[in-house]
């Protein structure tokens, strides 16, 4: 089993930044695509960015060039920078992990972000 912590959620203002982190952890922890979704009220969860495990990311357009993501095979950790917020950004993050071999998708338990106009 995977455990998926996500953390560095909060309240900023407009035009702050934010970076999400998250740390995989487990006995069952596979190579696979590292990223996060978002869901905001009212919403159905879009996928915000990725990174696979050979490294090719993805940012989707409302995001890129404000977020980037990263991550850390040595800590199984992925991270989110965000920069720029907007109000729009408002929601809960959550982490994910989808597996190459067999395509299992572990998530965490969310994260929420709050930008204030």
């Amino acid at each position: 089993q995977v455990q998926l912590v996500e953390s560095g959620g909060g309240l900023v203002q407009a035009g702050d930044s934010l970076r999400l982190s998250c740390a995989a952890s487990g006995d069952s922890i596979c190579i696979g695509s590292l990223g996060w979704y978002r869901q905001a009220p009212g919403k159905e969860r879009e996928l915000v960015a990725g990174e696979t495990s050979g490294g090719s990311t993805y940012h989707a357009d409302s995001v890129k060039g404000r977020f980037t993501i990263s991550r850390d095979n040595a800590k199984n950790s992925v991270y989110l920078q965000m920069n720029s917020l907007k109000p729009e950004d408002t929601a809960v993050y959550y982490c994910y992990l989808l597996c190459d071999y067999d395509g299992y998708d572990s998530w965490g338990q969310g994260t929420q972000v709050t930008v204030s106009s």
